[in-house]
């Protein structure tokens, strides 16, 4: 959790967006304990409720839970959650739109994955 804090979102999504992507990196693992609002707020120089709004987005989504007196932890079944709700999200930010600029355009299912997969190639 070292990245670098942009003004593109509120901070607390793009903390609670750091620790799912450490989650799906494999960073923390199920049942193991993440940094405390305290430790964030300290690494990031920010304000502690900041931090800890970001902490309770996640727990309310049921990815962090909290052991009293202890900490935040990743739940079971965390990362297939995150997985689960960042295709949806991909699926309505990037695929819908596309397939809309392709209708547009007058671009068929055929050439727009000849397009992908000409692009995917050029990057290997």
């Amino acid at each position: 959790m070292n990245e670098i804090l942009t003004q593109d979102k509120p901070i607390y999504l793009q903390l609670s967006e750091m620790i799912e992507t450490d989650i799906l990196r494999g960073v923390f693992e199920e049942e193991e304990r993440v940094p405390s609002t305290n430790e964030l707020a300290k690494l990031y120089a920010i304000n502690p409720a900041t931090s800890a709004k970001g902490i309770n987005l996640l727990v309310d989504e049921g990815t962090l839970y909290k052991k009293r007196g202890i900490g935040m932890f990743v739940a079971t079944g965390a990362k297939e959650r995150i997985i689960k709700k960042r295709k949806q999200a991909f699926r309505d930010n990037y695929v819908k739109s596309m397939l809309e600029e392709a209708s547009h355009l007058g671009i068929g299912l055929e050439e727009l994955i000849q397009m992908i997969t000409v692009e995917q190639n050029m990057e290997d």
